[in-house]
Formats: C-alpha cells, structure tokens, sequence
C-alpha cells in the first residue's frame, strides 16, 4: 500500500518522538553517508520508509541516568538560619570547651530567644553582605558573641555597638563619634566596617581563627604570640598560642554558635524561624528632620526606629551627618509618599555652635528656651559651664532654617568645664596658702594660679586674694 504524504509526516513525527523518549538511541548507520551531489540511487536510498522501533520503550530518567552530572539543589532557604548554615566556610574549631558552651547556650533557651528577636533585624542585612564579600557566613554569628546583637551595648573599655569597636579603632575606620551620632552603633556603617577589618586581618594571617583572635585580642597582640611559639619551634595555630582567657574563649563560643545552627534538634536548641527577607530598607534623608515626624510618617514608633537607627543621640536627623536612614522594609515605602505630601515644618530641632565659654542659664536665655530644656537635651549636668567651640542642640528658630553644616553634623563635640563662683578674700594674720586651701577645699596651686602667684608665695596681711568655689 503506498504510502502517503499524510502518513509519512505521522511516522516522521512518531519517529523523532520515539528517538527523544528513548534518550537519544542510537542510529542505524549502516546507510553510507552522503556528502556533496547526490545521485538518484541515492535519492533512493533516503526514501526509504522509516523504521519503527518495537517493543516497550525505556524511561526517560533511566536513559539519562550514565551520564547524568549531579546539579546541586537550587530550592530556596527555609529561613535566615538556613541561609546561614548553607555558607559555612571556616574550619572546625574541636575543643573541649566548645561543648561546654554549647551546654551553656542550650541550658538558656529565654536567653537564646531574645538574642535571636534582635538580631532578626539586622541579620539579613549582614549575611547579604558576606555572601556578596565571598566571606564565611559564620561571621554573622559573630555579634551573639560580642553584644547578643544589642546595638548599644557598651563594654568596661568603652567598645560599643553590635560589633563592640573600641573608639580609636572605630576612627580608624571612619566611623564618626561625635555629640549627634556614633556610627560605632549604625547597624550599616559598623558592619560593613567589621567586615572590613576581619577581611583584612584574614589577609594578614592566612587564618579565620587567628583573625578572630586579632578581632578580640588586637594584631600586634597575635602577631607577638606567633612569633613567641616561632622562636620556641611550636606551632602557631589559635589553640597552641598563649592568649588571655577572654580571647581563649573567643573562637570557641563562637564555634559553639555554629554548632547550634548546625544542627539544634541535636544539641536540644529551638531556634525561633528568621524569614530570608530583608527587615529594612534604606531612606534617603535630604533635610534635617525630627525623629518623631519620620516615626509618624513612617507608621512606627520612635523605639522602633531607634532600633534600627541606634547611631542617634538626638531628637532630629542631620542630613549633612546623616544623609539615610533605615527604617522597615513595609514601611519606608509609604514614608516615602508621606513625605512628599508633607507640607509643615521638618524640623524644630538644630544645632548651635558656642562661640565663648558660657553658663547654662545664659547660653538658655541667649537661644530661646528655657535652662531646663537645654539641660535635659544637651545632657549637661550641674555646675558646669559650656565651653567655647561647644555645638549644642537647640530649638530652631524663623532665624535657623537651613541645614546644619556637614562639617558641624560631622564634628560636633560638647566640651565641659567645671562652673566656679568667685569668692574675693582678705588675707588675715596667719593665713598661707595652704591654711587657705584646706578651708575652701580647693587646692594651694589652684589659689596660685587663680591669683598669679608662684606655689611657694608668700602672701602679706590685707591682700586681697580671689578663691573659686565650686
């Protein structure tokens, strides 16, 4: 029966079907290949009717199977500690006192909850960052171990903020501290600048445990230890140097930490679910504006947007310091419509620049507002007067509308003196200067000074000296 140009376009289809369902069989090659002109026996041979296999066909699946390559799953992470856990890069630290933290962490399941509340709004930020250095996503645990993830925590030596920078080392890394904000607790600017640091002390040791140490201890500290157990022939690993107990421990809760959100079901942990979602977002601030206004606008309260804005010391927003700020990821975009609709005033708070040393009451009647406000604003205590070069908070004025400068929002410092009462005396039959001292309790050197007098002065009957009293 002839076949039919209907009938062979079918078989044809049927036929590159079945050659596709089968994994790509193999085919008959016994037919020559033809290459250049053909002829017409040629031309016949290619018109020969398709053969169609028989029999059952085998599974798609199976026939891939030899020579498969394995693709690693692309299915999204369940969550932050998911997330996290894929990024594990640095080595295993095995120590006894890894597990004793580990116990420690498990036997405090309030503890472990409320650090976990905090850092879920800063988590997502700083594994997002690490992912994009290329760094051990463990280093997001880090700040459990320095702070529990409390932006204003402030150690014995003075380190503040969630990666605990100590001043000088904060500077060092420009992050600002001044009378208006210490980025130090800027939940942007301190991590990127810790990650900045571990970065380059890995670069410098070759090693995440010895970098960490560097974190805790200092590099020089570190590098002495090496160079210690060098000249000792010992090795040089984070376990073999000598090291105070606090960096002794360091590594280690943080290898503990680790272990937990590795596997908490083993090591009797529950840890509440963190969304892989950004928690903020950042706000781009172009004129100076009152914190209580961007909380209105934003639909959060103020404690709210201090958590995630701890850097702040003041009621208003410097845009030339602070020229972004962060606010939650649902709501800053309906600040942002807020704020344009906005037609009132942005900010009832500026900055002012003492240009002489001054008492509180006169620095208080010379801006407009009463001793007590300028006090509790500006945290200024009693009997101290506010030096020159001072920059204070004040209320603005039809007279203060324009931004504070950047180099004010960026250099504020509030500098104090101890505010005297000057008392004139007459010097009687038998009074020194030390007799003197010790009955208006200040000291001989500081009635010298005051008066002009060398420590040693003899001081004559009916002169008339001045005394400061605090």
């Amino acid at each position: 029966m002839p076949i039919t140009l209907h009938r062979r376009l079918l078989l044809a289809l049927l036929y590159g079907c079945v050659t596709l369902a089968a994994g790509c069989a193999n085919l008959n090659t016994s037919q020559p290949a033809l290459i250049g002109n053909t002829n017409a026996s040629a031309s016949a041979t290619l018109a020969h009717e398709p053969i169609i296999p028989t029999g059952p066909l085998s599974k798609l699946d199976e026939a891939l199977s030899a020579n498969t390559i394995q693709v690693a799953s692309q299915s999204p992470p369940l969550d932050m500690w998911d997330r996290i856990r894929r990024g594990f890069a640095m080595p295993d630290l095995v120590d006894n006192v890894v597990d004793t933290r580990v116990e420690w962490y498990a036997a405090r399941p309030d503890y472990m909850d409320r650090m976990a509340l905090r850092s879920s709004r800063y988590i997502f930020y700083i594994v997002d960052e690490l992912e994009r250095r290329r760094m051990p996503t463990e280093l997001a645990l880090l700040p459990f171990i320095e702070s529990a993830f409390n932006p204003q925590a402030v150690s014995s030596a003075k380190a503040a903020g969630m990666w605990q920078f100590m001043p000088a080392t904060g500077r060092s890394f420009d992050l600002r501290q001044n009378s208006f904000r210490d980025d130090r607790r800027d939940v942007v600017a301190s991590t990127n600048a810790a990650l900045d640091y571990l970065q380059s002390l890995h670069n410098q040791f070759g090693d995440w445990h010895l970098a960490l140490a560097a974190y805790n201890w200092g590099q020089g500290n570190v590098r002495r230890a090496i160079a210690r157990n060098k000249a000792a022939g010992k090795d040089t690993g984070y376990l073999d140097l000598s090291m105070p107990a606090e960096t002794r421990f360091y590594v280690p809760k943080l290898q503990a930490f680790k272990n937990i959100v590795s596997n908490p079901a083993a090591n009797s942990v529950v840890l509440p679910s963190i969304p892989n979602h950004p928690f903020f977002d950042v706000v781009t601030i172009a004129k100076d504006i009152d914190v209580a206004l961007i909380a209105s606008l934003a639909g959060v309260s103020e404690e709210d947007f201090r958590a995630l804005n701890p850097s702040l010391k003041h009621p208003v927003v410097l845009a030339n310091g602070t020229p972004a700020v962060l606010l939650p990821w649902d709501n800053a975009g309906e600040f942002k419509i807020r704020l344009q609709a906005h037609s009132g005033p942005m900010a009832t708070w500026t900055a002012h620049v003492v240009q002489s040393n001054i008492k509180p009451r006169d620095l208080a009647k010379q801006v407009g507002m009463s001793e007590s406000e300028l006090r509790l604003v500006n945290k200024i205590p009693p009997r101290m007067l506010v030096r020159k070069g001072s920059t204070v908070l004040v209320k603005r004025s039809a007279m203060r509308t324009t931004n504070v400068t950047e180099y004010v929002a960026d250099n504020a410092q509030l500098a104090l003196a101890p505010e005297f009462s000057k008392l004139e005396i007459r010097v009687k039959r038998g009074d020194t200067l030390s007799g003197l001292a010790r009955r208006y309790g200040v000291s001989a050197a500081s009635i010298a000074k005051w008066n002009n007098l060398k420590s040693r002065s003899y001081i004559r009957i009916g002169q008339r000296l001045v005394v400061q009293l605090r």
